[in-house]
């Protein structure tokens, strides 16, 4: 179980790293650009998942993870005022998340919680929210490709580049790593 929450905290670790690399690229106007008027931007997945982030590991313990001070319909408005409240509501989420991740013990994961008055062992909490919280920086970084088309810089294995990665990778020798341990 010490390796299940080792590997928790690199899988968030990697994801809000790859949001820090895509929102990184981009000014306030392009993190604002929506496909259509059905779609989210940038802004608005930031917005999503900080209120969700806040909502979910706020007194992860003790109070259900869909707090009654949230309003997630407001999540999906764009009033962000420039690029700095973007990264800052951010940041602000994933403060909160690791505050609770980097403190778990073994013991911990069996806990029951919480989410709109469904219990949830701690781990199933967990999975949950790592599944949701990657789904949107996919989207995120989706937009971010959709953005800069050609000029997007991968931040994963590049396109008709996985020989080559693959062959740096296989002149190594087999040991236990994370994945995330030659990019963070």
């Amino acid at each position: 179980m010490e390796s299940y929450i080792e590997s928790i905290q690199k899988q968030f670790t990697y994801y809000k790293y790859l949001g820090d690399q895509t929102l990184a690229r981009f000014n306030f106007d392009e993190l604002s650009w929506k496909y259509n008027e059905q779609s989210n931007s940038m802004s608005l997945l930031v917005k999503h998942m900080a209120g969700n982030m806040l909502s979910r590991w706020t007194n992860f313990f003790t109070e259900d993870g869909e707090k009654e001070w949230r309003q997630r319909d407001l999540e999906f408005e764009d009033d962000f005022p420039n690029k700095e409240a973007i990264i800052k509501a951010w940041n602000h989420g994933w403060e909160c998340l690791f505050q609770v991740i980097n403190s778990l013990t073994t013991d911990d994961l069996d806990r029951i919680i919480y989410i709109r008055n469904q219990g949830h062992t701690v781990t199933e909490a967990i999975n949950r929210q790592l599944c949701h919280y990657s789904y949107h920086v996919g989207q995120l970084v989706f937009i971010g490709k959709m953005i800069q088309g050609a000029d997007w810089n991968s931040l994963s294995i590049p396109k008709n580049r996985s020989s080559e990665y693959n062959q740096q990778k296989f002149k190594k020798d087999k040991d236990k790593r994370h994945f995330t341990d030659d990019i963070l």
